[in-house]
C-alpha cells in the first residue's frame, strides 16, 4: 500500500464541499476494520483510506493549508499505514467512567505488548508497539496505542488465500481470545496484504 502524497489530499475548499460524502463513505469502510477484543479494548486496522481521512480532518481542524504544514501531517501519519506485508492498528482501551478507566490503565500495564493476531496454521503475533513514542509509564498504560503485526510470506499467502484470522489479549488483568475473526474483516486484512 503506497504512501500518501500531497497530491492525493483534497485542498480545504474541495474537502469542505466533498466531507460529508467522504465522511459517510470512511465510516461505512471502518466497519470492517474494527475488531472489538473483549468489553473494552479495540483494534482499529488502519489502511489508505483511515489515514486519508485523518489528515483531511486535521488539516481542516487546524486550518493547514500551507505546504509545510500538509508535508508535517504527511509524515506523522504516513508510517501509519501498512505497507503490504504488515497490519498495522490503533489499539484502543475504551471504559465510559473515568474512575473504571483510570484503575484500568493503571492495571494493564503492558497490555499493548499482550494483543496478538494469528493467521490459521502459524504462530501469535506480536505487535510491535508504540514505535513512535512510549506511550505507558511504570505505573500506568495509555488508552490509546499503534500497533504493528509483521507478517512472514506464508502467513500472507495463507491469509489472502482465505486462512481464518484469530486474535487475543493474553494479560494478566484482562485475557479474550477469537478464535476467528469476522469474515468482512478477515477478508479487509487479507486485502491490505501484498500477494507473494
Amino acid at each position: 500500500m503506497r504512501a500518501l502524497a500531497r497530491e492525493d489530499l483534497m485542498s480545504l475548499e474541495q474537502y469542505a464541499r466533498e466531507r460529508t460524502v467522504f465522511r459517510a463513505r470512511v465510516l461505512e469502510h471502518k466497519r470492517t476494520r474494527q475488531l472489538h477484543l473483549g468489553e473494552h479494548a479495540t483494534l482499529y486496522f488502519e489502511d489508505r483510506m483511515t489515514i486519508q481521512y485523518q489528515i483531511q480532518e486535521m488539516l481542516r481542524i487546524e486550518r493547514i493549508f500551507e505546504e509545510e504544514g500538509i508535508e508535517a501531517e504527511l509524515q506523522a501519519y504516513n508510517p501509519l499505514i501498512p505497507d503490504g506485508r504488515n497490519w498495522k492498528a490503533t489499539f484502543m482501551i475504551e471504559y465510559a467512567d473515568l474512575a473504571e478507566r483510570t484503575r484500568a490503565l493503571a492495571e494493564l500495564v503492558g497490555i499493548e505488548h499482550s494483543v496478538w493476531m494469528q493467521v490459521e496454521g502459524h504462530a501469535k503475533l506480536a505487535p510491535f508497539a508504540d514505535e513512535d513514542l512510549e506511550r505507558a509509564t511504570e505505573a500506568k498504560t495509555s488508552a490509546v496505542h499503534f500497533l504493528r503485526f509483521e507478517l512472514s510470506p506464508d502467513m500472507i499467502r495463507a491469509a489472502k488465500g482465505g486462512a481464518a484470522i484469530a486474535a487475543g489479549i493474553d494479560h494478566a488483568k484482562y485475557r479474550f481470545s477469537l478464535a476467528r475473526v469476522p469474515e468482512a474483516i478477515r477478508a479487509s486484512l487479507a486485502a491490505d496484504l501484498e500477494s507473494i
